[in-house]
């Protein structure tokens, strides 16, 4: 309140001095003029004769200061030059007053960093994405290398251990230095001015603020050391590229902390300071090396190093930390895996998300799509697209939000919602599979009416009496219309909910051709439920998420199945979506050798046109259309849609040939008696880049792995663990019937291996071969037995 009312005193008090100010110069104006007017007579009078000259005392005697403003009167412009000058020393003092009305707390302002750090790693380690901003440790004095300390004062502020606060003579110099040498070489304000303006002011630019920027530096000094002010200003800097602090910057561009920076490193991180959005080495790495080599020179300057130094720092090769590179249209999936990490772990800090995109697959995804709709979409007006695919357990393999991430961040995979078409009449055949029809019973496609309702095939035509199996394959919508009605519609709601379809399903026989709105996502996870025999088929992007500890914050378990279709109703429903792909709507889906399944879907008027299908262990949902809801010149699923998937699974069939995993049941299930259940497929091993735990405790592919015989060690073992098995593949399957497991990396025992190198310890009940690798790494004193006393 002191501080506001302060303020409106100051402002009117400048008002009342630029107005008197005014009146000034307007009175000595009119002064002046009338000075003049009277000086001709007053001299013609003075040449009269000496006895005609007035008597001393009929002569006025001047007033004290009666000089001066005689002087002034008799020099007009110089009357108006001062009171020109007095003016703007006025306004100044007045800015003065407000600045100092108006000072803000020390500390008043955080510094705006953005979100939390998020490193985005693929399903085989590589981080390809990161979001936010990183922060980093806070450096102690103990922490700071002496370099640093020399680099950033050497090029921002020489003289910054002998001013207190405000550095006139730096400033001058730094105005000479940028004239001469062509450029910003030099700041003009002190460390003590600019951590002033991180931690107390906003970025306002105005004279007010640069005022106020020395008065808080003022300030600063008189209640804090240099030591606390230089540390104070590394810890908050922004240096680039997200990065906050110089901890924060030396992880993000050279992958270790500020304790071990080098003099050359320290120079480059130095000089960023200046300009770190245009210095950042990630964009312009010869901007930043050419401003390093200006600090390494200012260090010679300053005594902080010799030449010679100098000399071999700029010769020393810098080795950034390579910036990942993000998969064309995977920022649909990052902001995907962004909001569910904030889900699932709360506001943790920086973390690190182990996801399931798979890089290349994701490449190809984009690929496939594109290329369809550039080459096809003007012509048959199909404006967007949108790509899932998934393996049988539900991990996101590739997801295309989208035709440009960049015209538009709305995610068409999970957000949008557009009639399914003939792709929901999977639930109309599998809720009567389910209540004993098989494929070979025939219905007859005729005209049907169901109340009000008639529905129409889309050619117009009628094929009469057809086996079920080809009535799904041709997409025969009267038969779909007379099975929905038949076996109710509340039936095929309950299968649509089995398989997990969570949007609204209205109750009424059009739903039998799909006049609900769902999402792809939700469709194709409805789809893997059928592939797996175990629905409903959870869909999830993050396998885990990590923070500074080494114990995950999040560790993705699957979750328990709900009822198991019975393995004859899953058989006949596959067999029925393989047919789709041999004889039906889908046949531009097929690939020679290849057994595939799967479903076309086209909505009314072609304003939505899907494919969803399936290969032995991966499912691929596609779906093209118009955002603002406008028909398609003639898309149905089996065109555009069928083919991309045609295109992007023969691309994945290479891509995966080299990392392939076993490969589970093909897509046509071997049919079974009628009643027997089906627990779904149980893999009985697990390959894949695995997440440290502890030394006896992996996370492969989301399921949690216990390493036979080995009681594991957190803390730095795992550490060193985790760095030695980074991106590298085991394979585990179980042991001895029970849950924990034997796990082989490049065909060496990686449970023989933790206990030789001393990581673990062996269990009372461990096989020999292990006790035997412990006893080796005990006699070695290799590891944990380092530190053990026997």
């Amino acid at each position: 309140m002191a501080a506001r009312e302060a303020a409106g005193a100051a402002r009117v008090l400048a008002r009342q001095l630029v107005l008197l100010a005014g009146v000034g110069l307007r009175g000595a104006g009119r002064r002046g003029l009338g000075a003049a007017r009277a000086v001709g007579p007053w001299l013609a009078r003075s040449r009269r004769p000496a006895d005609d000259r007035p008597s001393a005392a009929s002569v006025p005697r001047p007033v004290q200061g009666g000089s001066r403003l005689a002087r002034l009167r008799r020099r007009p412009l110089l009357a108006l030059g001062l009171a020109a000058l007095a003016l703007p020393a006025l306004v100044l003092a007045v800015t003065v007053l407000q600045a100092f009305a108006t000072l803000p707390p020390l500390g008043g302002v955080v510094p705006e960093g953005g979100q939390r750090a998020i490193t985005v790693e693929a399903d085989d380690g590589r981080p390809f994405a990161t979001r936010g901003a990183y922060r980093g440790e806070r450096l102690t004095a103990a922490d700071m290398p002496p370099h640093l300390a020399q680099a950033i004062t050497a090029i921002e502020d020489r003289r910054f251990y002998s001013h207190w606060g405000i550095d006139l003579r730096g400033l001058a110099r730094a105005v000479y230095r940028n004239i001469t040498g062509g450029g910003v070489r030099e700041g003009g304000s002190t460390i003590t001015q600019q951590y002033a303006r991180l931690t107390s002011l906003t970025q306002e630019k105005t004279l007010r603020r640069k005022i106020q920027e020395a008065l808080l530096a003022l300030r600063l000094e008189s209640t804090m050391t240099k030591q606390e002010i230089l540390l104070g200003y590394l810890n908050t800097a922004y240096f680039g590229a997200g990065a906050y602090g110089v901890d924060a910057a030396a992880r993000r561009y050279f992958g270790h902390g500020a304790k071990a920076l080098t003099l050359s490193e320290s120079a480059m991180l130095a000089g960023l300071v200046r300009a770190p959005s245009q210095l950042a080495p990630t964009r312009n790495f010869g901007g930043a090396k050419a401003r390093a080599d200006l600090v390494l020179q200012a260090m010679v300057e300053t005594g902080a190093i010799t030449q010679a130094q100098s000399d071999r720092a700029r010769a020393e090769k810098l080795v950034l930390r390579t910036p990942p590179e993000t998969p064309p249209g995977a920022n649909y999936f990052i902001d995907m895996v962004a909001g569910d990490a904030k889900k699932l772990a709360g506001d943790a800090g920086d973390v690190t998300l182990r996801t399931t995109l798979n890089i290349e697959l994701q490449s190809a995804a984009q690929a496939a799509l594109a290329r369809k709709l550039d080459a096809e979409g003007d012509k048959k007006k199909v404006g967007q697209g949108a790509l899932v695919a998934m393996s049988k357990d539900g991990a996101i393999l590739a997801m295309v939000g989208g035709r440009d991430y960049e015209d538009s961040q709305f995610n068409r995979a999970t957000q949008a919602r557009r009639q399914a078409g003939s792709l929901f009449k999977l639930f109309v055949y599998l809720a009567a599979y389910q209540r004993g029809y098989t494929p070979e019973n025939v219905l007859v496609d005729r005209p049907t009416q169901i109340g009000e309702w008639e529905p129409q095939n889309s050619n117009n035509r009628f094929r009469g009496a057809l086996p079920l199996r080809s009535a799904f394959a041709l997409s025969v919508n009267t038969i779909a219309a007379q099975l929905g009605d038949e076996i109710g519609i509340p039936s095929v709601i309950e299968a649509a909910r089995g398989l997990g379809v969570q949007s609204d399903l209205p109750n009424v026989p059009s739903l039998a051709l799909g006049s609900a709105d769902v999402t792809l996502l939700e469709m194709t996870r409805a789809y893997a439920g059928v592939l797996t025999g175990a629905p409903p088929v959870e869909a999830f992007a993050i396998h885990t998420i990590k923070g500074s500890a080494p114990k995950p914050l999040y560790l993705h378990e699957a979750r328990p199945a709900g009822a198991a279709l019975s393995r004859s109703v899953q058989s006949m429903m596959l067999d029925s979506m393989e047919a789709v792909v041999e004889s039906g709507t889908g046949k531009a889906a097929r690939l020679p050798g290849t057994p595939i399944g799967g479903k076309t879907g086209t909505s009314q008027d072609y304003r939505d046109a899907w494919f969803v299908g399936m290969t032995s262990d991966m499912i691929v949902g596609v779906w093209v259309g118009n955002d603002d809801n406008a028909p398609m010149k003639g898309v149905t699923g089996g065109d555009i849609p069928a083919r991309v998937f045609h295109d992007f699974v023969q691309r994945a069939q290479v891509i995966l040939k080299g990392r392939k995993r076993p490969a589970p049941s093909a897509a046509r299930a071997e049919r079974a008696p009628a009643g027997e259940i089906s627990t779904g497929p149980v893999a009985s091993d697990i390959r894949g880049v695995p997440e440290v735990i502890d030394t006896g405790t992996l996370a492969v592919r989301g399921r949690t792995v216990k390493l036979a015989g080995v009681t594991g060690e957190g803390g730095a073992l795992a550490r060193q663990l985790a760095r030695y098995l980074r991106r590298r593949e085991v394979a585990c399957e179980p042991e001895g019937g029970g849950s924990a497991m034997r796990c082989r990396l490049d065909g060496d025992d990686l449970a023989s291996l933790i206990l030789t190198a001393g990581g673990a310890r062996a269990t009372e009940d461990a096989p020999q071969d292990l006790l035997e690798a412990e006893d080796q790494a005990r006699s070695e004193r290799a590891g944990l037995w380092a530190r053990e006393r026997y």
